[in-house]
């Protein structure tokens, strides 16, 4: 591997010459292993220690098949599918490479014993495939995590809606917490220049499963003057809202769990924050009780921060723990868009509230190509920036990735792979010096 690190670090190697790299017959990587799935049997969820089942091994190079490229990963980040894929939970992700592995034979190669992870990358295009005439050898890239096949109908107005439609890195092997990565070429797009390696890597899934929640058609079609109710503010995927919301003319309403990141929600521009620990909302009296008292008083809250208004647009993603909160706290006739369900998938909410109300629950999951591409863009262009907060060596993807399980990070952690240091990687210095005071407050620097 030293050849590619060296030929990237260079910073003047020609497409020529990276075409002439000398591949490896094997790279590391973060995975997990099949005859582990049932290591955790009898914990509960928040026992389970990626630390256990994350490993970093030496894997062979996978075959290159048409319209497919093998990228050199110089950083990657911790994703919650990674937590999942990591704890085995709702299932293990072994299911989804076996399922795969039975519609071609070249989808064969994904059904292996381990299952590479990751579903964010930056780095260089070392090898593409028949049929690939949009990317060449040496191009600085990033990639989105999905993964299609496109030989049905169905997904053509939408490729999310491809009934092949898989999360590379999770539903799929060969994903970007490695050295290498095996990506279809129409999940690449340019890497944003003014960014080091692991802080363009950071935005990847979050920032694309933002921009289709919140802002397209597909998901909130969020409009100036809105009022948007955002879970999870400063975090990974709820960072990307907000600043969405700021720049399209809404009004985030931020919800928080510390002083640190109500914080860190106000150097983003925000102003209405809700530090949901320190007022003390407990939407569940018990396990299996909710306590619309609590909705209530979270209602007027928001109100209070509003001048009187209600929410027209919610993003959710904690699931169970927030959702019945987050039907009653909508205007009437407004959307609450959904995904994740980090706090547990199966909710409950008073459907008086909703229907009666003539609200809406909108599904949301990931981004489609060019939805992905327009979210890259504004990074690009330094309107959208990285939430990236710490940083790990690919030897400590286990940390990293218990750090986004126990809820311990700000914002993106990001992995080191085959970058030696943070820093490396921009290529435009002087866009770079005008947005650093921007991805430093977001980095808490």
């Amino acid at each position: 591997m030293q050849n590619i690190r060296d030929a990237i670090l260079a910073g003047d190697t020609s497409a020529e010459d990276f075409a002439n790299l000398d591949l490896p017959e094997s790279f590391r990587a973060a995975t997990v292993h099949k005859d582990e799935v049932g290591m955790f049997e009898g914990q509960s969820t928040k026992e389970k220690d990626p630390r256990k089942s994350l490993h970093v091994d030496e894997v062979p190079l996978p075959e290159l098949g048409p319209g497919e490229a093998l990228v050199a990963v110089m950083a990657s980040a911790i994703n919650y599918n990674t937590v999942w894929t990591s704890i085995f939970e709702p299932v293990s992700t072994f299911g989804f490479l076996e399922r795969y592995g039975r519609t071609s034979p070249l989808a064969k190669r994904h059904d292996l014993p381990y299952h590479i992870v990751g579903s964010d990358l930056a780095g260089v295009v070392l090898k593409t495939g028949a049929g690939v005439h949009l990317w060449n050898p040496g191009d600085e890239v990033v990639a989105h995590c999905l993964s299609v096949e496109l030989e049905s109908p169905d997904g053509h107005g939408d490729t999310m809606l491809d009934p092949e439609q898989r999360i590379w890195g999770f539903e799929t092997n060969f994903g970007g917490l490695a050295e290498i990565a095996l990506v279809k070429a129409n999940q690449l797009m340019p890497k944003p220049d003014h960014l080091t390696w692991e802080e363009a890597a950071s935005p990847g899934l979050v920032n694309c499963t933002a921009y289709r929640q919140l802002v397209s058609k597909n998901g909130g079609q969020m409009k100036q003057g809105d009022n948007v109710l955002i879970w999870g503010a400063s975090g990974g995927l709820g960072g990307f809202a907000t600043q969405y919301a700021l720049n399209g003319g809404a009004n985030p309403i931020c919800v928080v769990s510390s002083d640190e990141k109500a914080e860190i929600c106000r150097s983003m521009g925000a102003e209405l924050i809700i530090n949901r620990n320190a007022e003390g909302y407990k939407f569940w009296k018990d396990e299996h009780t909710q306590d619309p008292k609590e909705w209530k008083r979270f209602g007027s809250r928001i109100r209070e921060l509003t001048g009187g208004e209600d929410i027209d647009i919610v993003f959710e993603h904690p699931g169970r723990e927030t959702f019945g909160a987050s039907v009653y706290v909508t205007r009437k006739g407004g959307t609450i868009t959904t995904c994740a369900s980090t706090s547990g998938y199966m909710h409950e909410y008073d459907n008086r509230y909703l229907w009666m109300n003539l609200k809406r629950i909108v599904s949301s999951h990931f981004a489609n190509y060019r939805e992905s591409w327009e979210a890259n863009r504004l990074v690009a262009k330094g309107k959208i920036h990285p939430t990236l907060s710490n940083t790990y060596p690919l030897d400590e993807v286990g940390q990293a990735t218990l750090e986004v399980h126990k809820n311990l990070h700000q914002g993106k952690v990001g992995v080191l792979c085959l970058a030696p240091e943070e820093g490396l990687g921009v290529r435009n210095a002087e866009m770079r010096a005008e947005h650093e005071p921007a991805i430093n407050r977001f980095r808490g620097v």
